[in-house]
């Protein structure tokens, strides 16, 4: 009875859910550009507050973005914690002249709430809020001991987020994380992942002369691009795999039972590909590979690469230097550090030293253990909600989920209301309302679930 009257509490309060997202979604907060950082933190407190929550600013030092923590003590329930682990910060919105309408707006448009942050992450957190604020309208408490944690530096690598588990481990502790966001597919299943991969972000590049010289000149100064081009094709071959030794050392293979998730997991190629205008996959993959490589595979993508003119028209010019961007996806057992030691003998041992590195990120990868019993909760919550749900071993994507495992000891599973196909850290990204309902109440079952068990 108490959770129908949560549920019944959410049907009727959907107009306010969507108020609340437009309020964050109009409140600019991208952090790599530290617009609206300290601004959003209040609203979001403020928002907690609304919810019946006790909530509080946390900080590090100055120039870090604030953490905004909210924390209900379960009457019925005090000996089990869940945490809602979330993020305010936005990637930036540009290009601007892509969106058709402004990127701050919070337009809604029939099912759809347009803006910066209306998926990743102000969606997510709402879900997470309101089904909170559902019980606690409804029965003055919660199933178990609820926790807050929402960053503000998760688009821009969460760099701080080890200092601030580290400070705060006894306030953060806990038994299961909800994660900060979870793809639901064309067919409308939510994904429940069980990992992330980790990830290396570094810069290469090679400066030859002082200024860029008229390309007639090509004949006697070397061109940078070149020269960064020959390195960073002793990466990776044309099928995907990364050619630095011992890149791959540590890995270790598929267990049975994740194979067996896998292979029961469905994935449209035919959808996936006329999404993105492709033809085929890296290395031809198709069926069971493919799928494989979402979850196990490491890469090697080039996220940007400049050098010399690129605007409209023609300029012969030959440049001063060139810079290219990799990020590399890692897999459980790798570390970042130690692949950068290898990245680094392998410039050198292919006679590239000359190519400067600048290391700009690295994060290891996490999984949980399909076994846990979190996992029967969280995968029977969704299929009340959503009608079925499609367990993930790993999504290819990366947060600092690692980090919750290591300081905090404590599993982490992503589920959400992000449709796969919601244009998120592009321009029009919009949040579905239906599905922000339905995970708003699988919030409510899930809190159910580990209340219980």
């Amino acid at each position: 009875m108490i959770l129908m009257n949560a549920l019944k509490h959410i049907n009727s309060h959907m107009d306010d859910l969507i108020s609340d997202l437009q309020s964050l979604i109009r409140q600019p907060s991208v952090s790599a550009k530290n617009e609206g950082i300290e601004e959003c933190s209040i609203l979001v407190k403020k928002l907690l507050k609304k919810a019946g929550v006790k909530s509080e600013i946390l900080r590090l030092k100055k120039g870090v973005a604030p953490i905004v923590y909210g924390e209900i003590k379960s009457k019925q329930n005090p000996s089990k914690t869940l945490m809602f682990y979330n993020h305010y910060d936005v990637q930036p919105a540009e290009p601007l002249d892509l969106w058709d309408d402004p990127p701050f707006s919070g337009i809604r448009k029939g099912n759809k709430i347009f803006g910066r942050g209306a998926t990743d992450d102000k969606g997510e957190l709402i879900t997470r809020i309101k089904a909170v604020e559902a019980y606690l309208k409804t029965t003055g408490d919660v199933p178990c001991n609820i926790k807050f944690v929402i960053e503000g530096e998760e688009e821009t690598g969460s760099a701080h987020i080890d200092e601030y588990l580290k400070k705060y481990t006894r306030k953060f502790s806990c038994d299961g994380v909800i994660w900060e966001f979870g793809y639901v597919d064309a067919k409308n299943r939510p994904i429940i992942g069980l990992g992330m991969k980790g990830l290396l972000f570094v810069e290469l590049s090679v400066n030859e002369s002082i200024r860029d010289a008229h390309s007639s000149l090509a004949v006697l100064i070397k061109n940078p691009a070149w020269r960064l081009i020959e390195a960073i094709k002793t990466l990776r071959d044309p099928d995907g795999k990364i050619l630095i030794k011992d890149w791959y050392k540590e890995t270790t293979p598929l267990s049975k039972n994740d194979l067996k998730i896998i292979q029961n997991e469905p994935f449209d190629e035919h959808v996936f590909k006329k999404e993105f205008g492709i033809k085929s996959f890296v290395g031809s993959k198709k069926g069971l590979d493919a799928k494989k490589a979402l979850v196990g595979d490491p890469t090697c993508n080039i996220a940007g690469f400049v050098s010399g003119y690129i605007g409209d028209g023609a300029k012969t010019v030959l440049p001063s230097k060139a810079l290219v961007k990799i990020d590399f996806r890692l897999v459980p057992k790798m570390d970042p550090k130690k692949q950068v030691s290898r990245l680094k003998y392998h410039l050198k041992s292919k006679g590239f030293s000359d190519v400067k590195i600048k290391i700009f990120h690295g994060e290891a990868a996490a999984r949980t253990n399909s076994s846990h019993p979190f996992v029967d909760q969280v995968k029977d919550a969704a299929d009340k909600s959503f009608g079925t749900s499609i367990l993930n071993v790993s999504n290819a994507g990366t947060g600092p989920m690692y980090s919750f495992v290591k300081i905090l000891k404590a599993p982490c599973i992503s589920i959400g209301s992000t449709y796969m196909f919601s244009r998120i850290h592009s321009p029009n990204e919009f949040a579905r309302v239906d599905l922000l309902k339905k995970t708003t109440k699988c919030m409510c079952l899930i809190m159910h679930n580990f209340g219980i068990h």
